[in-house]
């Protein structure tokens, strides 16, 4: 929604909003990481054992077993999703407020329970550094929108006192003050790249030295060729699958906009302009790239690489006077 309404597309971002309000729609703890393109709620994974897949990469899949986790962040990108649209101009629905009351009341009451977190692991659930920092998104936004239209109904203290204890809790819990790092979830030592989402979501300043620490620290630790890697896949990895994997691109994208951030917008650009180089003929990213292969890697083409592209183009050119 954010890529469309940046890049002028107001009617598909309105019609992708309506869209939204109907899958979710429901009870709160019911609330799904995926539905199908008509809002399908069974989406049971099976395994095709007759087809060896590309490259031979088997198992092939069908469906998707994460739609039966939880991943707490899903409930701060409703709640910001909806109050960005909201902020674009598009047509308010009436009842798209009450959805998000409903929303922020069930993560209340579950933003201190462990998730998969954003990368639907298959390991145990883990208290993933980026869930509760969405957490403290959806208290935020909540809290905003009632500054700003007081006519709301919602209380905006309680919001408030819960945006404050999410943020209370990342800072110690989720910080590794040794390494100057947030980390991929409390008590862990390995990094993510979804932490440098942090400073893009409003959780802490640009000029706060542990957005600056996470921002090298990720680039460090996961960089490949100048590209991100989702999180360390040295050893037992945190999802639970054997072997290693390629750059995520979209993480790479958001490694380009913390940068910009940050105020490093050369470095910012010249990383933009290297993904630029890894489009196919036609343009089309996939979901990852292969640094010593040099070729594109996974899902093709992947809708989250192409959004990370728009809003990276966008943060940048905000910073060119010549747009």
């Amino acid at each position: 929604l954010g890529a469309m309404v940046s890049a002028g597309y107001l009617e598909e971002a309105a019609a992708w909003r309506d869209w939204l309000l109907r899958a979710v729609a429901g009870d709160p703890a019911d609330l799904q990481i995926m539905y199908g393109l008509a809002g399908e709620r069974r989406l049971p994974e099976m395994e095709l054992p007759w087809l060896g897949g590309y490259e031979n990469s088997r198992p092939v899949r069908i469906g998707n077993a994460a739609v039966r986790q939880r991943q707490l962040d899903v409930y701060g990108e409703v709640i910001d999703a909806l109050r960005l649209a909201k902020v674009a101009g598009l047509d308010d629905k009436p009842h798209a407020w009450n959805l998000q009351l409903s929303l922020l009341g069930f993560l209340e009451s579950s933003w201190r329970e462990p998730d998969e977190g954003l990368w639907e692991i298959r390991g145990a659930r883990r208290h993933f550094v980026h869930s509760k920092v969405m957490a403290w998104v959806a208290a935020d936004r909540a809290v905003c929108s009632l500054e700003e239209n007081p006519e709301l109904p919602g209380d905006a203290d309680r919001w408030r006192a819960m945006r404050d204890a999410v943020h209370a809790e990342v800072c110690e819990k989720g910080y590794d003050p040794v390494r100057n790092t947030f980390t991929q979830s409390y008590g862990s030592k390995e990094l993510d790249a979804a932490t440098l989402l942090i400073v893009r979501t409003g959780f802490l300043p640009p000029d706060d030295p542990r957005v600056i620490g996470t921002v090298d620290a990720v680039r460090d630790e996961l960089g490949s060729d100048g590209l991100v890697r989702r999180y360390s896949t040295e050893g037992v990895s945190v999802d639970g699958l054997p072997g290693d994997e390629g750059a995520f691109l979209a993480c790479s994208f958001w490694l380009v906009d913390a940068l910009q951030r940050i105020g490093r917008h050369d470095e910012a650009r010249e990383l933009f302009e290297h993904l630029l180089e890894l489009r196919s003929d036609v343009g089309l990213l996939a979901e990852e790239y292969d640094v010593a292969a040099g070729r594109q890697l996974g899902n093709f083409p992947q809708a989250f690489s192409h959004i990370g592209l728009v809003n990276s183009a966008v943060d940048l050119a905000g910073d060119d006077p010549a747009g």
